[in-house]
């Protein structure tokens, strides 16, 4: 078989493995999405109490996902191993993990204006934002246990249940938010916190239809998930899910906190900033879906070929990844700078949050591509089971150099005269560029250890 016969072959496993997942991270995007632009239309007050608050919500609700990854490769690498028979225990052993985070998340939240009065918060949105956090508390054990079973499906390559899961969670959300922000049929209008209601009724909605599909579901009788409801915790598995696991959910909230701090930062500059802000990084982040999805892809991948000892395979499906996804990278990117004067308008009709968020995409476009590369290269090093570097490169790069410099740049003359949002987004281009060089460095370090060496560390997390 030719390399081009080998790229179009892999590429087609991918795009097969990452659609699915692409359309869930979008329906997943597009709840936070729709809460931004049903907000704006109440107020810019209310799309910033909704930005600030996301900006607590986020890092730690990804913090918690980023240790369930953990659980993807495992169940990926057992699939192809042909042990599909400690799959169960993997997943039972995850409702351990979902308790323990649950408990600590839901004070976090309920405590949240504490949070916003030390970073400064502007007193227009503040109560509104501490309400909306204080409502999501609510959803915060269905979301984590929905993750959970999300990651067992993933990980058998059945990407296509979260898909349809998420696609109509978003449509749910869209309806419950008309119900909740604007008070129709009877309901109170509640503004901001309306968003956290709606959300709250669909993270039930969506674990609830996962289960079922996941006691239902022919292809995984033979796992027997609900055949034992409750095992005791397993040291050993609980022990590998968090040494796997917390290096990529330290490096998840590092990434985030880089970008969803700046918004607690910027806050006092008030809520034209914060909105024109919010817009760009929305923008962002739709466009980085598909390549996020790629990496979700690769991990999957990846974990199957190194399961079925093919470690050659496994390599060459982490170069095809990348070029694909840098592929993808540039085109988001020119989409971006074409119509980056007319994005704005879908979130807010404020001309000076129009100007400044116009002026905040050029940025988001020139950061697509090194995005794109450290996704393929994150996902890769995931299915590998090398995680550690994840945490060491990412507080690097994003807490000791892209937030101290983001704030100096925005919010102190100290470098350059005070530059706003700009200086944040400035920083995000440079940390993203050095984090995706250092993953790629290190992919190819374990990428060339001898085979012998490689499966005896493969087996050890098995």
């Amino acid at each position: 078989m030719s390399k081009i016969s080998k790229y179009q072959a892999n590429a087609r496993k991918l795009f097969a493995l990452s659609l699915p997942i692409f359309i869930a991270q979008l329906s997943f995007s597009g709840i936070g999405l729709s809460d931004v632009i049903m907000a704006g239309l109440v107020n810019d007050d209310a799309v910033s109490a909704v930005a600030v608050g996301n900006s607590i919500l986020f890092p730690l609700m990804l913090f918690c996902v980023g240790i369930f990854n953990a659980v993807t490769p495992t169940i990926s690498y057992l699939n192809g191993a042909k042990q599909r028979h400690l799959v169960a225990h993997q997943i039972r052993q995850g409702y351990f993990l979902v308790i323990c985070m649950t408990i600590p998340l839901v004070l976090i939240f309920l405590n949240g204006h504490y949070i916003l009065e030390f970073m400064g918060t502007d007193k227009a949105f503040l109560d509104d934002a501490a309400g909306y956090l204080a409502v999501m508390a609510v959803g915060v054990f269905p979301s984590l246990l929905n993750t959970n079973f999300r990651c067992l499906n993933d990980g058998l390559s059945n990407t296509k249940p979260a898909m349809y899961i998420a696609f109509m969670g978003m449509l749910l959300n869209i309806v419950l938010n008309y119900i909740f922000i604007f008070g129709m049929f009877g309901a109170p209008a509640l503004g901001a916190v309306g968003c956290a209601v709606a959300t709250v009724i669909v993270n039930y909605a969506m674990v609830t239809t996962m289960i079922i599909y996941t006691h239902r579901t022919p292809r995984q009788k033979d796992i027997a998930i609900f055949s034992k409801i409750f095992e005791m915790p397993c040291r050993k598995t609980l022990g590998k899910f968090l040494r796997l696991g917390l290096p990529i959910a330290f490096s998840v909230f590092a990434e985030v906190v880089l970008f969803s701090s700046s918004s607690l930062f910027l806050s006092p500059l008030g809520s034209s900033v914060v909105a024109s802000h919010q817009i760009g990084l929305q923008t962002s982040s739709v466009m980085f879906m598909l390549p996020l999805s790629f990496g979700i892809g690769v991990t999957i991948m990846v974990g199957r070929e190194l399961g079925k000892g093919r470690a050659t395979n496994a390599k060459r499906i982490s170069i095809h990844a990348l070029i694909t996804a840098l592929g993808f990278a540039v085109c988001t990117a020119t989409i971006i700078l074409l119509f980056r004067d007319k994005i704005p308008y879908v979130f807010t009709n404020n001309p000076e949050s129009v100007a400044v968020a116009s002026s905040l995409l050029i940025f988001a476009a020139i950061y697509q591509i090194p995005d794109a590369a450290q996704a393929i290269a994150n996902g890769t090093l995931r299915g590998y089971k090398h995680t550690k570097p994840l945490l060491y490169t990412t507080f690097l790069c994003y807490w000791l150099i892209g937030i101290p410099f983001g704030f100096l740049l925005s919010r102190t003359d100290y470098i350059v005269p005070a530059l706003g949002a700009k200086g944040f987004w400035i920083m995000f281009c440079i940390s993203l560029m050095l984090s995706s060089s250092i993953f790629w460095y290190l992919l190819r370090r374990i990428q060339n250890l001898p085979k012998d060496v490689l499966f005896a560390r493969l087996e050890r997390n098995k």
